[in-house]
């Protein structure tokens, strides 16, 4: 069976038609840029623009970098603040058309891929998702059952917030070399989400996972198994659907 799944993100919104019997693409993904400033109408509308891509006619899942109930937006850090409170589900319905959609937060997405078709396949005890981008999305899981919307990128470090220093984006935004990047930033954070969760097993996402060979060898002194994301960057699109096709 296929499903749609769409990932928005900071700086890119992509989707495509996701084959849940073997946890993949079912086509090649399409990708709009994420609309500047990231308002809810903007953004819809490139969500429609992606699943029009593909004439696609079915239920939507769709992740959004932030605190998600139901399917109201409760936090939004790295798009417009004007998502908050808005009922994300019934918006982008509306905008395609009628389609059912669920909206989850884009990490748990991810760690559910990872969970079931990934690196976390059978994993017990506390396993930790990071998606390492334009900021730091976190997805929690216990013996397999995820423990929802804990934004772990937002725990403070130095004085800021964790994604501020720790990210993708700071590192591109910073100029900062592999070394420096993995030795005194992300390093640093692994420390301390360890200190709070002692997990069993890291599980790096995001785009930046494409080239842990860079950075994952650099890091010491954490006591967790620490692997990159098998299904990379298609994690969120592949979770995003699975949501869907269970509601």
């Amino acid at each position: 069976m296929n499903v749609f799944g769409v990932d928005i993100g900071g700086s890119g919104i992509k989707g495509a038609p996701v084959d849940l019997e073997r946890g993949d693409l079912a086509e090649p993904r399409h990708k709009v840029l994420t609309p500047h400033p990231a308002t809810p109408d903007d953004v819809a509308g490139c969500v429609a623009e992606v699943v029009a891509n593909f004439g696609w006619s079915g239920p939507v899942g769709v992740t959004f970098p932030g605190v998600v109930t139901g399917s109201t937006i409760r936090t939004a850090a790295n798009v417009d603040k004007s998502w908050v409170g808005v009922d994300a589900g019934k918006l982008l319905s509306d905008r395609l058309g009628g389609l059912p959609v669920t909206v989850l937060n884009d990490a748990d997405a991810a760690g559910v891929a990872e969970m079931t078709f990934g690196a976390g396949r059978g994993r017990k005890g506390t396993v930790i998702l990071l998606t390492l981008g334009t900021g730091i999305g976190s997805a929690l899981f216990v013996d397999g059952r995820l423990v929802p919307n804990t934004e772990l990128g937002h725990l403070e470090l130095k004085g800021h917030d964790a994604e501020k220093r720790a990210s993708t984006k700071a590192k591109e935004d910073e100029d900062l070399s592999w070394e420096h990047w993995a030795t005194k930033r992300l390093q640093k954070y692994l420390d301390h989400v360890e200190m709070l969760f002692s997990p069993e097993l890291f599980i790096i996402g995001g785009g930046v996972s494409r080239k842990a060979d860079k950075f994952l060898p650099l890091l010491e002194d954490i006591k967790a198994e620490i692997v990159p994301a098998e299904l990379e960057n298609n994690a969120g699109i592949v979770g995003a659907a699975m949501a869907a096709a269970e509601r």
